[in-house]
């Protein structure tokens, strides 16, 4: 399940406190530095599009993070999105679930009409993630920060 994530949600996870009625899983849904990163996106990109980020819940607990990495593009109204999960929760198929609730949300949603990502050419895991929920891949570039990765689009 999705849960928006709010300025005072990532107050209480940079705390490394349960946000809300919420529980911490075992391990963090993010480390310190990308939890922060996060927040900052958040904050820029809430005045132009809203929900911002969500939070992965799984059983009451936050198990992971997945966000629009900029705002929506005017253009051709696709969403860029990136997501990430505790390493404790990896492999069982919460990204693939939550990935799958956007593109529900997306549809919904009338000033979606595609969502973009990008996954790393070594990360066959999140490749499989974007496939599983009809993704398609567009291209590839090296990223300055990323090296090499892989274009992913669905439309909606």
């Amino acid at each position: 399940m999705l849960i928006e994530a709010t300025a005072e949600h990532f107050a209480a996870l940079l705390r490394d406190e349960a946000p809300g009625d919420l529980a911490l899983c075992d391990s963090a849904p993010a480390p310190a530095a990308v939890l922060a990163m996060l927040a900052e996106l958040a904050d820029r990109i809430r005045p132009l599009f809203a929900p911002a980020a969500w939070m992965i819940v799984e059983d009451g607990e936050v198990v992971g993070l997945l966000s629009p990495t900029r705002p929506l593009d005017a253009r051709d109204r696709s969403l860029h999105i990136g997501y990430g999960v505790a390493p404790t929760r990896q492999g069982r198929g919460v990204a693939t679930r939550a990935v799958a609730d956007l593109v529900a949300w997306a549809r919904e949603d009338d000033r979606v009409l595609a969502l973009t990502a990008e996954t790393a050419v070594d990360n066959p895991a999140s490749q499989a993630v974007l496939s599983r929920n009809g993704f398609k891949v567009v291209g590839e570039r090296v990223d300055d920060e990323d090296g090499p990765v892989i274009g992913w689009r669905l439309d909606l």
